[in-house]
């Protein structure tokens, strides 16, 4: 059984998760629904990509740690660990090679640069991040063929098989660390040519720098507490009394999911349309009296972000 401070920690995860699955629906949702009626655009790709794979990724944190909480003697069975470790590294790699390919993809489009390579690359946005989806595949079949034999529940090896698994996503985090670098050089250099112009800062390029730049600064801090909610997830081999310790780190990991995804849709006119609509749905749902408590949740949840 849960203390009442457990169980009050596993509400907050709750809500978390319901939180990143209607954010990531309504992104996924909103670009699947484009792709359909116009035609294919990598924007929409990228963005339907992520949302799903998030998604996934708020169900797997949820299911693996009630799993620990619940079930431990199951979960510590061995093919159980297996088999969510293979998840883990196929939904956890795709999140964040999604998460990259958009911020490079705002880094193309938005920062402006004279340098040859940089308009070089400019011209071949779509051929870049095809690029990228080849080296994610690639380096997803190398660790398929790496956890194919069953491994041992061992807590050193799971810890370094963890560890194994997550090192392909340093070099994505490193490109969205470079990118973000960039981005702040280019609207430095475009404040200072406005300054010395005399024509003022806040014109239409200053403000997408701006809002690329608040996608990309709040990808990483979120990244960073997601990878600190992983290793505390990870600690449960050696601690696996420690209930509260699995609750936190349930919590911490599910902030980036859920907190990114809603920064997208505040960013973008379209995906914020679409979530203020489905608050008024809400709203007259409840308002009917259909399906009452799911749409008061849905109602405060959404309430308190718009």
């Amino acid at each position: 059984m849960l203390s009442v401070v457990e169980g009050i920690f596993l509400f907050i995860a709750i809500i978390e998760s319901i939180l990143g699955v209607l954010g990531n629906g309504i992104i996924g949702l909103v670009n699947c629904t484009d792709c359909v009626k116009n035609k294919f655009s990598m924007l929409g790709f990228i963005l339907s990509g992520l949302a799903i794979s998030r998604i996934c990724l708020i169900w797997l944190v949820i299911i693996n740690g009630f799993m620990q909480l619940f079930s431990p003697d199951t979960y510590c069975s061995g093919k159980l660990i297996e088999y969510i470790s293979y998840m883990w590294a196929i939904i956890n790699q795709s999140s964040i090679w999604f998460a990259t390919s958009l911020n490079i993809f705002y880094f193309l489009r938005i920062a402006n640069f004279s340098h040859y390579v940089f308009l070089w690359l400019k011209s071949r946005i779509n051929r870049i991040l095809l690029l990228l989806v080849g080296s994610f595949f690639n380096d997803h079949k190398m660790k398929t063929r790496n956890t194919t034999c069953p491994f041992k529940t061992v807590k050193s090896e799971y810890f370094i098989h963890q560890v194994l698994l997550n090192l392909g996503v340093i070099f994505f985090f490193i490109l969205s660390l470079i990118t973000c670098f960039l981005l702040i050089i280019s609207l430095w250099r475009h404040n200072r040519q406005m300054q010395s112009n005399a024509t003022g800062f806040r014109d239409p390029s200053t403000e997408a720098h701006v809002k690329a730049m608040k996608v990309l600064i709040s990808f990483i801090i979120l990244f960073i507490l997601y990878f600190i909610g992983l290793a505390i997830l990870m600690s449960y081999f050696a601690a696996p009394e420690n209930k509260l310790l699995v609750i936190f780190g349930m919590i911490t990991t599910t902030i980036y999911p859920w907190g990114h995804s809603f920064i997208l849709i505040l960013g973008n006119s379209k995906l914020k349309q679409a979530s203020l609509r489905v608050l008024q749905q809400l709203k007259c749902c409840e308002k009917g009296g259909k399906h009452g408590s799911e749409g008061q949740m849905g109602v405060l949840l959404l309430s308190v972000l718009f």
